[in-house]
């Protein structure tokens, strides 16, 4: 099993951070695997994959260092460098690192992501290989995530209050207990990663990050010895990149925007969620949590800092009655 040791103070530093890079190998990840885990990613998997498909049949080296770099058991560490932890990061500034990876530590990289085998023959000696994956997380970023990262980097924001809200109730335990399959906090200072058969590592004094991506996949990645990031999937309802419709007829009765926000009470959600997954202004949702709760439609609770809004019965039984109608 692989477990990081990591120290009281390292994790007592540790934050989320944001990725537009890591977003995008998530997404080249899930349009090399061309599977959707549920039905809103496979529209988008539909739109983008034969373009996709397309550009690598043009393109075989590329193909093969692709399915190389995504190997049977580990991704090739040039491909996924340790986000920086930058407040706004700028995708090209974080592309460069791959563009920029020497030559030996790519051909190391790929061969350890192989299970050790030697690099296939059309990717042996070439010299361009960072060069080509970069080019291709390039595309991958401005045709198929770009049109949509405003809103998926709501969702993404909306984990973090979300996760950051366990981590104030429950400890960094909780937090990590759903992050990504396999992980999970061993006690006396230990994170498990995954369940491979890999040495232990001992991560005091460095940065630890936590960074959300919305499709479901993930991976660890480290710049050795400062820097050390977990990469995982948002967590149920703030992935789905379609929200579950309002009735019409709720709509009618309360408006358009003020359903919406009800039928996203099912589970309690904060202020700035709301705001993330409505993409509804500060002020507005606040007026409409103000009218919904004098209705006796909704309560609140406060959570660490944050305050949580959820349905009361006769909050279900509107939206069940809707939903029915």
């Amino acid at each position: 099993m692989g477990w990081w040791r990591i120290s009281a103070d390292t994790l007592a530093g540790s934050r989320f951070a944001l990725s537009p890079l890591a977003e995008a190998t998530a997404s080249l990840i899930a349009l090399e695997r061309g599977t959707a885990a549920h039905p809103g990613r496979r529209t988008w998997l539909d739109t983008h994959l034969p373009a996709y498909r397309e550009r690598l049949a043009d393109d075989p080296v590329t193909a093969l260092l692709v399915r190389a770099a995504l190997g049977r058991r580990w991704i090739a560490d040039f491909l996924t460098p340790a986000p920086t932890g930058e407040p706004e990061p700028a995708f090209e500034k974080e592309l460069a690192r791959i563009h920029d990876a020497p030559v030996a530590a790519v051909r190391a990289d790929l061969e350890v992501a192989l299970g050790g085998g030697p690099l296939p023959g059309l990717l042996h000696h070439r010299s361009d290989l960072a060069r080509r994956a970069a080019d291709l997380v390039e595309w991958v970023w401005t045709e198929t995530v770009l049109p949509y990262w405003p809103r998926r980097r709501r969702i993404i924001e909306a984990d973090v209050v979300a996760r950051t809200g366990q981590v104030s109730q429950g400890g960094w335990a909780a937090a990590l207990a759903d992050m990504r399959p396999g992980m999970h906090w061993l006690g006396e200072g230990r994170l498990q990663i995954n369940t491979q058969d890999n040495p232990p590592r001992e991560i005091a004094g460095a940065d630890l990050l936590f960074v959300p991506v919305t499709p479901r996949t993930g991976w660890v990645a480290w710049d050795q010895p400062h820097r050390y990031a977990v990469v995982y999937p948002c967590s149920g309802e703030l992935a789905e990149p379609e929200r579950a419709p309002v009735p019409e007829s709720l709509g009618r009765l309360l408006g358009p925007a003020r359903a919406g926000v009800l039928v996203l009470l099912g589970t309690p959600k904060s202020t700035t969620q709301l705001v993330a997954l409505t993409g509804q202004g500060l002020g507005s949702v606040g007026r409409h949590l103000k009218v919904l709760y004098e209705s006796g439609l909704i309560r609140r609770r406060r959570a660490g800092r944050s305050v949580l809004y959820y349905r009361t019965a006769a909050g279900e039984v509107l939206v069940q009655a809707a939903a029915n109608a």
